[in-house]
């Protein structure tokens, strides 16, 4: 009689479709889907670049280009720290009360102490805002406090901080050493200092997130967090090593954010924070987890940069302008999730074919 067919183990593990998005061949899928998700976001800048250029001559200017760098580079430093959050299916609402606090008692000891170097002024505010990331990534991975939960607690605990601290008055720029304010508005090599900061920060985030364990560890937390612990990887620990991070990086652009504008005061930053996300989120960086890369979240950032500074330049109302955010960050939204849903499409057709 004939062989009976042999039946499938049922130990056998079978593939889910995170596992086989992860595959090699799925993973130059999903490279190829974001590639291309970037050329687009590329050609659109050009595209409203033009667009503004025709309405105003001035816009492409090198003196104008410079500005708009200037301006956009403290978002884009903290939009490194938040897409690394927002990778592990996380949220940060804290980081403008961070801004503020770290801003404040950095003004307030260079203040008291105008002899103090600029770049332990730096130091001081960065180890601010890493307690600060500390303290809110104990309490997402150690005691599995929702993000939202735990940074919304935390921005109104720093903020009523920065108020203590300061007694409500605010440092103005007379106060301030030359020194220190020279922070941001100084050169290296002819650059704005602000615009150094923020190239180093997406160099070192570059390398970080491409060619170490962690970066990638990160990655796949957030494509699949029980998976990724079942397969060994510290998933507590990167956690809280990302919540660690953007609060450092929160930090330091306290203290860039107070030098460049020569004040500090309690209401810093207040609402900065969705700012931020919407620059993540037009860079193609998915609140879902486990989607987003720096150059993407490069092109978001300048893109958003475009929209909250160029716009006045051809006197769009500061009422439109709202409104144009709001709708380019819904449209690049939808966006992500077709990506998306078509990347989990073509990894459920592989695994059929399989």
């Amino acid at each position: 009689m004939p062989p009976r067919p042999r039946r499938k183990s049922l130990l056998k593990p079978q593939l889910t479709a995170a596992e086989v998005g992860n595959s090699p061949v799925a993973g130059r899928k999903v490279t190829f889907t974001e590639n291309l998700r970037e050329l687009g976001l590329f050609i659109f800048i050009i595209a409203l670049g033009f667009a503004i250029q025709m309405r105003n001559p001035a816009f492409l200017r090198v003196s104008n280009i410079v500005s708009l760098l200037t301006n956009t580079s403290i978002l884009g430093i903290l939009a490194v720290g938040m897409m690394l959050v927002l990778l592990t299916r996380g949220i940060d609402l804290s980081i403008g009360s961070t801004i503020a606090f770290s801003g404040m008692v950095t003004a307030l000891t260079v203040a008291r102490y105008p002899g103090m170097p600029a770049l332990l002024a730096v130091a001081q505010g960065a180890a601010i805002g890493v307690v600060i990331g500390m303290v809110i990534g104990v309490l997402v991975a150690r005691f599995d406090v929702l993000p939202i939960i735990a940074t919304l607690g935390m921005m109104n605990i720093v903020r009523g901080l920065t108020y203590v601290v300061s007694g409500g008055r605010w440092v103005s720029a007379y106060q301030m050493p030359d020194s220190f304010k020279a922070l941001a508005t100084g050169r290296t090599l002819g650059i704005n200092n602000l615009i150094v900061v923020a190239i180093v920060v997406y160099l070192v985030a570059t390398y970080f997130m491409n060619h170490t364990r962690t970066g990638r560890r990160i990655y796949a937390v957030g494509s699949n967090p029980d998976a990724a612990e079942v397969s060994g990887i510290p998933k507590r620990r990167l956690v809280f090593l990302v919540y660690t991070i953007m609060g450092g990086l929160a930090g330091l652009s306290g203290v860039l954010w107070v030098a460049r504008f020569a004040s500090a005061q309690g209401d810093t930053a207040v609402g900065y924070e969705l700012q931020v996300i919407a620059a993540c989120i037009l860079g193609g960086v998915s609140i879902l987890g486990g989607v987003g890369k720096i150059s993407g979240l490069l092109l978001g950032t300048i893109l958003f940069g475009i929209l909250a500074n160029a716009l006045p330049l051809i006197d769009v109302s500061p009422f439109w302008q709202m409104g144009i955010q709001g709708v380019t960050v819904l449209v690049a939204v939808m966006t992500n999730a077709m990506v998306i849903r078509n990347t989990e499409r073509s990894a459920l057709r592989r695994r059929a074919t399989m």
